[in-house]
């Protein structure tokens, strides 16, 4: 059984064209950090007026020793996309979370026990 990873890579975008601005707001409600999730594809959210950005990877892993590898995947993805679409970026940061590592909730703990 594998372990779910999630992975949070950030940044900045870096002197964006106007054109490159203005698509960026076409499609800024598809790409709003309040609907935000986890996805294998990664989920791009941005708020233009910091200018911020933040995919989101979800990913599964056999073991503890590969979830830094997912974060070093999901880096190169997200930069990949901007890259493809053209957007210049800098200071990007990534955050793994082995979902194996998180403590349970009340609710969580609750429904651990019932399960045989």
């Amino acid at each position: 059984m594998g372990r779910t990873v999630r992975v949070t890579v950030r940044g900045s975008f870096d002197g964006l064209s106007e054109a490159q601005v203005a698509e960026l707001r076409a499609g800024a409600a598809a790409h709003d950090f309040m609907n935000t999730q986890y996805t294998a594809e990664g989920y791009l959210a941005y708020d233009l007026a910091r200018p911020f950005f933040t995919f989101r990877f979800a990913e599964v892993v056999e073991g503890p020793d590969e979830v830094a590898a997912a974060g070093v995947r999901a880096q190169v993805k997200a930069e990949a996309w901007m890259a493809e679409h053209g957007y210049p970026i800098k200071g990007v940061s990534v955050q793994t979370v082995d979902m194996a590592e998180v403590p349970l909730g009340k609710r969580g703990r609750r429904e651990a026990s019932r399960q045989p």
